[in-house]
């Protein structure tokens, strides 16, 4: 990556903005942003696509895993929310996009609302007891009344977080039961960062759990249950609120080992692998098969994501990615989730990626990207083909750039 942030033109491309396509056109750079985006005439069609870059509202830089962030930027994913991590673990990771370069630019909620003995810990411990790992969990809170709620916003403010994440799990979906969060408590954590400016959302895997948190006021959920199909109870709470969904359908389809092929089939697509290490390519092929519930199907959380988009909630693109998350990997796994959108769902090749643009960037207020408009951040990706027709083509990855430098 360049060390300045040079003037340049992307010229003769189709241009997806966010919201609309120029068919054909030119984009100028200036000083990391965008200075000018305009149509131009040619005689022949496009064979290049310009994009704003992708945005992963969902994934964890376990332990500031230090490939995390430069391998989502490969794939052309210029933003990840991390979704609950230790505050040191933000700091490094914060400082290795200033120092190293070639890294997405990071959110975070910091260290999510936890409670004792909640979620994450049992996955998190079922996965590794090592010595630091277990010093890592001594450190998250132990949130119990409504001021441990002031004081836990009080805290992620003074970190400079992005946003709130809350764990709404009971076990259900895992066939266990874990200790959670009362919805008093919940509505307090919510509450006390809605009177901050900062936006809510929520872990949940069951319906129980998602209606629940929904009926305390949270923004969005960042799972989509597989326990249960649609109804009409679970997409009216999603209306009152104007909630957003982040379904996560890729690390779903883990849980119950039914995504395993389409795993398999991304993590050894023959175009990208040089930018997947070994080791990702096989944490890709394994499933974390979690869900033990009978009943539970990765074709309840396709059918409910296509009805609540039909009644208008907005759905957002988040992998959960993780080191230890098996069958994810940072950056692949949004391509992944795009694709389900796509051929499960009934989106559109347009729809899923305003889901992983300017709803994105909307629904969690990063009023500076996920467009590709005068004065927003240059975050750009250049794919060869139409991914606006065929959404596999968003894995025919040319050029990226973060904030007018290329990747």
């Amino acid at each position: 990556m360049s060390d300045s942030m040079a003037s340049f033109t992307i010229s003769d491309v189709r241009i997806f903005d966010g919201e609309h396509t120029i068919p054909c056109g030119t984009v100028t750079v200036e000083q990391g942003k965008i200075a000018s985006v305009k149509a131009t005439s040619s005689s022949t069609t496009p064979t290049h696509t310009l994009l704003p870059g992708l945005i992963d509202c969902h994934v964890h830089c376990n332990s500031a895993a230090p490939s995390a962030l430069p391998q989502s930027l490969r794939f052309g994913v210029t933003t990840v929310c991390d979704m609950h991590n230790e505050y040191p673990n933000i700091v490094t990771l914060r400082k290795q996009i200033e120092e190293e370069g070639d890294c997405a630019d990071l959110k975070t909620t910091s260290f999510g609302a936890t409670v004792e003995n909640g979620w994450p810990g049992p996955v998190v411990l079922a996965h590794s007891k090592d010595p630091h790992v277990l010093a890592e969990v001594a450190t998250w809170p132990r949130l119990k009344t409504e001021q441990d709620a002031k004081d836990y916003i009080r805290d992620r403010i003074s970190e400079g977080v992005d946003y709130i994440k809350l764990m709404h799990e009971s076990g259900t979906v895992m066939g266990a039961k874990f200790n959670m969060p009362s919805l008093e408590l919940q509505k307090a954590v919510i509450d006390e960062a809605h009177a901050n400016n900062l936006i809510a959302v929520a872990h949940a895997t069951c319906r129980k759990d998602t209606l629940d948190i929904l009926g305390v006021g949270v923004d969005g959920l960042t799972h989509q249950f597989t326990d249960k199909p649609p109804d009409q109870e679970v997409i009216n709470a999603y209306l009152k609120n104007n909630a957003h969904l982040n379904p996560t359908l890729a690390a779903m389809g883990s849980l119950t080992t039914e995504g395993k092929a389409l795993q398999e089939q991304f993590a050894h697509d023959p175009g990208i692998q040089h930018l997947l290490p070994e080791n990702a390519r096989n944490n890709m092929c394994s499933c974390m098969d979690f869900a033990k519930l009978p009943g539970c199907t990765v074709d309840n959380a396709y059918e409910t994501v296509r009805q609540l988009k039909a009644a208008g909630v907005d759905v957002v693109v988040g992998s959960d990615a993780a080191g230890p998350a098996v069958g994810t990997a940072w950056g692949l796994s949004v391509h992944q989730e795009l694709h389900l959108l796509v051929h499960k769902c009934g989106f559109t090749p347009v729809e899923a990626l305003k889901a992983a643009t300017s709803i994105n960037a909307r629904r969690f207020r990063f009023h500076d990207r996920g467009r590709i408009q005068p004065g927003m951040r240059a975050d750009l990706v250049l794919i060869e083909g139409n991914p606006l027709e065929d959404i596999g083509e968003t894995l025919n990855l040319r050029s990226v750039w973060t904030k007018g430098l290329k990747c």
